[in-house]
């Protein structure tokens, strides 16, 4: 009998939503969730001993402590084979998944398998390491997933050759492979090349990779003479939501006057996401939006100008290519503003459009910061000047703090955002 164990979140387990995404880890043993079909999937050949429950900010914002602590509680079982998800389109879920999947196959040397969509955050940070299985965007895809990944599981546990990804239904790793071919390359390139010529579908057998970074703009010369823009992708507009931004999956952003205004309140502003408990952002929307310390700054003259729009979008599950969209129209208007730089602040689960944003606003020809809680996918989606923030839900504020101390936590964030549009460099650079 081949021993799994299965890693789901806090959602997947029926413990809650987003008002319970701080949940530390548990384990059970017993199926759990969708551990319950999958196991039943196995048909008796394997059998889901242990399921292990984590909240997504928790572990996403607690990772080395969260490893640590799963670590420990899968290495009694003995395990042949760990299960991660699936995680769909979840950015933090998916990022949990790869990350203690990747993990326990390092450190406990078992066998590891995890499936989520492929534009997931996720995905690019771990398919070169792992089998990760292709779903659809969301849990509707479940009852398509749970079949694939079971077989697969099963190909795994028993040690059997794993096929093509075409074939088994995970995601292209980039590893190429020698094999002896019936027909020799002469004929079969000639054979492609028709193939292309009448418009029919072919596969190429060599993938050329597409590397898509940008180099950083040149630092400001002066902060205190710049003007400054806000962008986020952490979904705050104006109460009511005027333009009416999808909570998951934005199919447009906003532009949004702060003329007049010095910091943002729960009268005036709330956040659209539906990716991240709102309870804090509508509270104070300052947490994801500096604007109370970027007035306090344009008074001191530590910079030169806050720009009268801030522009929002929530990142929640937005494709990429709409996020490219909006990054580039917004990069023009900016330019055509005369703004000189830009911070761009994300929460959790919107840090992948976050920083496309970034790199669009980066290619447009503007020095722009990444204000970031979950600073991996920054870094892999490839935005080059990242300071890293507090929380998900609250990245610029701790709502524990006073509201004094508070400012004083957002306002040193803030500064060290300045320093990085003040500093030249030559590739990624966290700023710490």
């Amino acid at each position: 009998m081949i021993k799994v164990v299965h890693y789901i979140n806090q959602f997947y387990a029926g413990i809650g939503g987003e008002d319970k995404a701080d949940y530390k880890p548990e384990v059970r043993e017993e199926p759990v969730g969708p551990g319950t079909q999958l196991n039943s999937l196995f048909k008796g050949e394997a059998e889901i001993v242990a399921t292990v429950i984590c909240g997504d900010s928790y572990f996403n914002e607690n990772i080395d402590e969260a490893k640590n602590t799963i670590l420990e509680m899968i290495k009694k079982y003995d395990a042949d084979l760990f299960i991660a998800g699936p995680a769909f389109n979840a950015g933090r879920y998916g990022v949990a998944c790869g990350t203690i999947a990747k993990e326990v196959e390092e450190k406990l040397n078992i066998k590891v398998l995890t499936a989520m969509y492929e534009e997931n955050p996720g995905v690019d940070l771990y398919k070169k390491s792992l089998y990760i299985l292709k779903t659809k965007k969301s849990a509707v895809g479940m009852r398509k997933a749970l079949p694939v990944m079971a077989k697969l599981a099963l190909k795994m546990g028993k040690g059997e050759e794993i096929g093509l990804p075409e074939e088994e239904g995970y995601i292209e790793r980039g590893i190429r492979k020698n094999y002896f071919s019936d027909e020799r390359g002469s004929k079969r390139a000639v054979n492609l090349l028709v193939k292309k010529l009448k418009g029919e579908e072919f596969v190429t057998e060599f993938k050329m990779p597409v590397f898509d970074r940008v180099e950083p703009n040149k630092a400001v010369e002066d902060i205190s003479k710049c003007k400054i823009a806000i962008v986020t992708s952490g979904g705050i507009v104006p109460k009511g939501n005027p333009d009416h931004i999808e909570s998951s999956s934005a199919s447009k952003y906003g532009k949004y006057d702060i003329e007049g205004l010095m910091d943002l309140n729960s009268e005036t502003h709330e956040t659209a996401h539906g990716g991240y408990d709102p309870n804090y952002a509508n509270e104070d929307s300052d947490r994801v939006i500096p604007v109370d310390v970027l007035r306090k700054m344009e008074k001191e003259g530590k910079i030169g100008s806050l720009h009268r729009y801030f522009y929002s979008t929530v990142g929640n599950g937005t494709a990429v290519a709409s996020s490219k969209k909006f990054g580039n129209e917004i990069v023009n208007q900016l330019k055509e503003d005369g703004v000189d730089a830009v911070i761009l602040t994300s929460t959790g689960t919107c840090t992948r459009c976050g920083a496309t944003l970034v790199k669009e606003i980066e290619r447009g020809g503007l020095p722009v910061v990444h204000m970031c809680t979950v600073v991996p996918i920054s870094l892999t989606v490839g935005a080059n000047r990242i300071v890293p923030t507090i929380a998900i839900p609250h990245p610029l504020g701790n709502p524990n703090l006073d509201k004094e101390r508070e400012f004083e936590l957002r306002y040193k964030l803030v500064e060290k955002a300045l320093k990085a549009l003040e500093t030249e460099i030559d590739e990624q650079k966290v700023f710490e």
